[in-house]
């Protein structure tokens, strides 16, 4: 038993230390994929997959060769992902909890209005730096390139990602026959272009196409973190065990020290113990 939790410990740093390849290179390959525009998923994901390969690293060589100082810095750097990935959580479903997209009555896609989401994801989607950076790489992604050569039956039965919804048409309530435009509408109706650089891009549709796809993703990463959670308590509370018997290794007491030391009688032990004596010497 005084090996087990070493072994343990051992065999699950192992595991999550080649668990943490896929998920850096998952975060990779987001990074560089032309249909992902936004940095909120994929840079989570690259922090976490590095931070459990260190902590896996840290874990495995502390456990498996005694190394109590490797497994110290183990638990402290392990508590602190404990907590930032709790944060990280708690954060996530709650700037996605609002969103979602709305039926659009004989059509196949949903819409999506920017009112609807966060007022942190709002903040954020409406910096003009920060939505021109994503602009162009919805730009180079061609994702309305797809849709140039729909016909009217096309969008009445085909279904559209929320980028394409919001970005490559103007919203479904729009009339631009010559006696609607001079009615009020929709203020994306009027910054619709046919210029294939310009469609929707400044509408709020599209800014909130892109939360949509943003909120979708992060809730896959919320389920990621919530299991990933999970297993780091059970690993930590290993852990703590294993470090427990590391320190006992470097000391001559494995099983433990024995930390008893010597009673100091009480004062009437002294007085009994003269008495007893008086008592030998008269009899």
């Amino acid at each position: 038993m005084y090996r087990f939790s070493n072994t343990v410990i051992g065999l699950l740093n192992l595991l999550t230390l080649l668990a943490s390849i896929p998920i850096i290179g998952a975060g990779l390959w987001m990074a560089r994929s032309s249909t992902t525009c936004a940095n909120f998923l994929q840079t989570p994901l690259l922090v976490i997959g590095f931070i459990v390969l260190v902590i896996s690293l840290a874990g495995f060589i502390g456990a498996c060769f005694h190394v109590a100082c490797a497994l110290w810095l183990y638990l402290v750097i392990m508590l602190l992902l404990i907590v930032a990935l709790l944060g990280l959580t708690i954060f996530g479903f709650g700037v996605t909890s609002k969103g979602g997209g709305v039926e659009v009555p004989g059509r196949s896609y949903s819409e999506y209005h920017l009112t609807d989401y966060s007022p942190w994801l709002k903040k954020r989607i409406q910096d003009p730096r920060y939505w021109n950076t994503i602009k162009n790489c919805i730009l180079g992604s061609k994702t309305c390139d797809k849709l140039a050569s729909w016909t009217p039956l096309d969008y009445m039965q085909n279904d559209m990602s929320p980028i394409q919804s919001g970005c490559c048409k103007p919203p479904t309530a729009c009339n631009y026959n010559m006696e609607a435009v001079m009615m009020t509408q929709d203020s994306d109706c009027y910054k619709w272009s046919n210029e294939p650089t310009l469609l929707c891009y400044e509408c709020d549709s599209c800014k909130a196409g892109v939360l949509e796809d943003i909120r979708r993703n992060w809730h896959k990463l919320s389920v990621l973190t919530v299991t990933m959670l999970i297993l780091l308590i059970g690993i930590y509370s290993i852990g703590c065990c294993a470090f427990r018997n590391a320190r006992r290794a470097e000391t001559d007491y494995p099983y433990g020290e024995n930390r008893m030391t010597k009673v100091r009688p009480r004062w009437d032990y002294h007085c009994w113990r003269w008495l007893h004596d008086r008592k030998e010497q008269l009899y």
